[in-house]
């Protein structure tokens, strides 16, 4: 597939050379693949405590005139990841790295666009500006929530998506009688491209959000008259929206499931609803956060995206274009 031929296997490219790659403690195995594939050492970092809780992080290779990669995504705990990060990228600029990019795989704070109520903050914009001022002299990440984050920031980002991921799992099977529903019209641009790589329909749900845990899907918009859907969403964290729109389906006579998304956080108890749904075939995630073993269910798929991301830093690090990873012949960028 266009943008990631030869990106899955399991071969390591040509050592890259004048790179230093640090990582938190968020999701360091991710680290380490993203290593592996570029044929370069994963740096040490320190995180110690002070008596009074404070954190330090001391980085330990030299940085000076160096391009420098610091990988944290801001997955659970979110504020104590979120901080290390920010004192990693201080400490990369206090040590006259050349550029610090800030590889995030989750920005969770992405979820936090707008004001939509009275007296809140627009987190998304705050952690933007905070990493700026941090040392962040790029931003990578994956996915975000509300794409419009990305003007948040004032230094350059490169947003990427893992739907060629995500579909290369789909490939080679039989699915006449299958189509592809995203839960939000808002994300309905995504999904048409997850469908157009598959070559199938695609609908949408019409959600309204009432709470963090509550949501509403008044109708679907498109034809769901199919025997399976592939429910796909950006990020599932209590699964609401999913589970909402799974009983819309099943009022429509779809038999059967797969649920896939990009950021499988799955907390509050969203896996265990998750087992009790014998009409869901398989759970398709990625490993943009790490997934601990005891949420690992027998049907639950996790496909990495470390080699996505070695040859995008790869591609920053060598000045090449990023954008052309996901090009798909003669149908323009998504």
């Amino acid at each position: 597939m266009s943008g990631t031929d030869g990106l899955e296997g399991g071969q390591k490219e040509d050592p890259v050379r004048d790179i230093v790659i640090f990582s938190g403690s968020a999701h360091r195995e991710l680290a380490e693949r993203i290593c592996g594939r570029l044929g370069v050492a994963l740096s040490a970092t320190r995180v110690t405590r002070f008596g009074n809780d404070c954190l330090q992080v001391q980085l330990h290779a030299n940085c000076r005139e160096a391009d420098v990669f610091v990988i944290q995504p801001l997955s659970p705990p979110v504020h104590e990841h979120l901080m290390e990060l920010l004192l990693m990228l201080d400490a990369a600029r206090g040590a006259s790295a050349a550029r610090a990019t800030a590889v995030i795989p989750f920005f969770s704070y992405a979820r936090s666009d707008k004001k939509d109520a009275p007296r809140i903050s627009i987190a998304a914009r705050l952690v933007a500006d905070l990493l700026v001022t941090a040392g962040a002299t790029r931003i990578l990440t994956m996915t975000m929530h509300a794409p419009q984050v990305h003007g948040f920031f004032n230094v350059p980002l490169d947003h990427l998506h893992a739907l060629s991921v995500l579909a290369e799992h789909f490939k080679d099977r039989d699915l006449d009688d299958t189509v592809v529903v995203s839960p939000d019209l808002g994300r309905a641009r995504e999904a048409a491209h997850f469908a157009r790589l598959l070559r199938l329909p695609v609908a949408a749900g019409s959600k309204r959000r009432l709470s963090d845990r509550r949501v509403v899907i008044d109708a679907i918009i498109g034809d769901v008259d199919k025997g399976t859907a592939i429910v796909i969403d950006d990020e599932i964290a209590t699964g609401s929206t999913v589970f909402t729109l799974l009983d819309l389906l099943r009022d429509r006579g779809v038999r059967k499931f797969a649920v896939i998304c990009t950021h499988g956080v799955f907390g509050a108890g969203a896996l265990d609803r998750f087992r009790e749904q014998h009409d869901i075939a398989e759970i398709v995630t990625t490993d943009t956060v790490p997934l601990a073993p005891d949420k690992r269910l027998l049907n639950l798929h996790v496909l990495s995206v470390a080699p996505l991301l070695a040859e995008t830093i790869r591609r920053i690090h060598e000045g090449e274009s990023v954008s052309s990873l996901f090009t798909e012949p003669d149908q323009g960028e998504p």
